[in-house]
C-alpha cells in the first residue's frame, strides 16, 4: 500500500506558506480602539463601531478597565506589535478622539463635531447590505481633498494611510476589497468627513428582471403566466431596486468578481451603500509623542516666533540635562562595577588563595 497523508515536501512547503503568511501578518499596522474616562454609553458605542471599521487588524474583544493607564496601555501593545491607538473621549463641553503612532508618537487630537452611530445610519436604509464577510478584510482607504493646504494637513493624510495595510493595484485581489472608507477634508472649515462604505458590484447593460434572475435568491414568480413577463416588465420588482448607474460609477473590472455576470473585461457598476459609523472631525493639536510632548501644531492657539525660540531652547535644555544625567548613570554603573572587582580581589587575597592557586587537597606543608 501506498504512503498515506502528505509527504515530506508537502509539508515543509505547507509550513514555508504558513511562516511567510505569518510574517505578513505581523508586518501590517494593527490597532487598539477604546475610549477612556467617563465617556458615557454613546460614546463607547461609537469606540465599537471604530473598531468594527478597523476590523480585522485590530483588538476586537479589548477590554480597557479604570485602573489601566495609557503607559499600561504602550506596555502591552508593543509585544502584541500594536502600532496605532483609537482613544475616544468626552469632557463637559466635547468628544475628542486621540489617533496615537506607536511607539514615539506623534499624536493627533480630533474634536468630534458630528457623529452618527451605525444603528442610526442602518436605520434610515431601507436595504442595508452589511455582512460578516466583509469584514474579514480592511476596508479601501479613499483620501479627498488632502492638498498643499500645510504640513498638517500631510500629516493627517499620512497617519490615516498608515492606519491601513499599502495595496499594490498591479497585485490586488478584487474580490477581498469589500468595504470603503472615505475621508474628506474640507479646506474652508478645516474638517474632516469620515464615513464608512460597504462595496458592491452589479454587472450592467440588462433589464431589471434579468438582473433578479442573477441574484442569488430567486424571485416570487408564482403570479407570472410566462417568464417572458419578468424580463419584459420586470413584475414583482420595486422602484428601489432600479438604482441609476451612470459614468460616474460604472467600469470595465480588470477580473473576475464574485457575483453572477461580474465576468473580466466586462462592463459593471460598483455601488456604495453607507453602512456607518458616520463622524465630522475638527484637529485640535499635534503633540510630538504618545498623549505628551511639545505641541507641534495648534488650532487654536497661536504663539509668536519668541515663544517658539522659547519652546525650542527649553526643549533642547531637557535633552541636554537628560543626556547629561545618562551619562552620569553610565560613570556610576561602571564605577561601581569597578569597585565589586577590587573588592572580589581585595576578598581573595585576604583568604589567602591567590591567583594560580589550587583550591583543596593537603595544606602547604611548615618550613623545617
Amino acid at each position: 500500500m501506498g504512503q498515506s497523508g502528505r509527504s515530506r515536501h508537502q509539508k515543509r512547503a505547507r509550513a514555508q506558506a504558513q511562516l511567510r503568511n505569518l510574517e505578513a501578518y505581523a508586518a501590517q499596522p494593527h490597532s487598539f480602539v477604546f475610549a477612556r474616562g467617563r465617556a458615557g454609553r454613546s460614546v463607547r458605542q461609537l469606540s465599537l463601531d471604530v473598531r468594527r471599521v478597523m476590523e480585522p487588524l485590530t483588538a476586537t474583544r479589548l477590554q480597557v478597565r479604570k485602573k489601566n493607564s495609557l503607559k499600561d496601555c504602550v506596555a502591552v501593545a508593543g509585544p502584541l506589535g500594536v502600532t496605532h491607538f483609537l482613544i475616544l473621549s468626552r469632557t463637559d463641553r466635547n468628544i475628542y478622539l486621540k489617533l496615537m503612532r506607536l511607539p514615539g508618537g506623534p499624536t493627533l487630537t480630533f474634536q468630534i463635531r458630528k457623529y452618527s452611530l451605525v444603528c442610526d445610519v442602518v436605520s434610515t436604509l431601507k436595504r442595508h447590505r452589511m455582512h460578516e464577510q466583509q469584514f474579514t478584510h480592511p476596508p479601501l482607504l479613499v483620501l479627498n481633498s488632502f492638498g498643499p493646504h500645510g504640513m498638517h494637513v500631510k500629516l493627517m493624510a499620512t497617519m490615516f494611510q498608515n492606519l491601513f495595510p499599502s495595496i499594490n493595484v498591479h497585485k490586488v485581489n478584487l474580490n477581498t476589497i469589500k468595504r470603503c472608507l472615505l475621508v474628506n477634508y474640507n479646506p474652508d472649515s478645516q474638517e474632516l468627513d469620515f464615513r464608512h462604505y460597504s462595496i458592491k458590484v452589479v454587472p450592467v447593460g440588462a433589464s431589471r428582471g434579468m438582473k433578479k434572475l442573477l441574484q442569488e435568491k430567486f424571485p416570487n414568480m408564482s403570479r407570472l403566466q410566462d417568464i417572458s413577463e419578468l424580463l419584459a416588465a420586470g413584475a414583482g420588482l420595486s422602484d428601489s431596486e432600479a438604482e441609476p448607474d451612470g459614468e460616474h460609477n460604472i467600469t470595465q473590472l480588470p477580473q473576475a468578481v464574485a457575483g453572477r455576470g461580474n465576468l473580466r473585461a466586462e462592463q459593471s457598476a460598483v455601488r456604495l451603500t453607507e453602512i456607518g459609523p458616520r463622524m465630522t472631525l475638527q484637529l485640535v493639536k499635534i503633540q510630538e509623542g504618545v498623549g505628551e510632548g511639545s505641541v507641534l501644531f495648534h488650532s487654536f492657539v497661536r504663539k509668536s516666533e519668541e515663544e517658539l525660540r522659547a519652546m525650542l531652547a527649553a526643549r533642547e535644555e531637557r535633552l541636554r540635562l537628560r543626556m547629561q544625567r545618562r551619562e552620569l548613570q553610565a560613570q556610576n554603573v561602571q564605577r561601581k562595577r569597578e569597585q565589586r572587582a577590587a573588592h572580589r580581589c581585595v576578598g581573595a587575597r585576604g583568604t589567602g588563595w591567590g591567583k594560580g592557586e589550587v583550591r583543596g587537597g593537603a595544606p602547604p606543608a611548615a618550613p623545617r
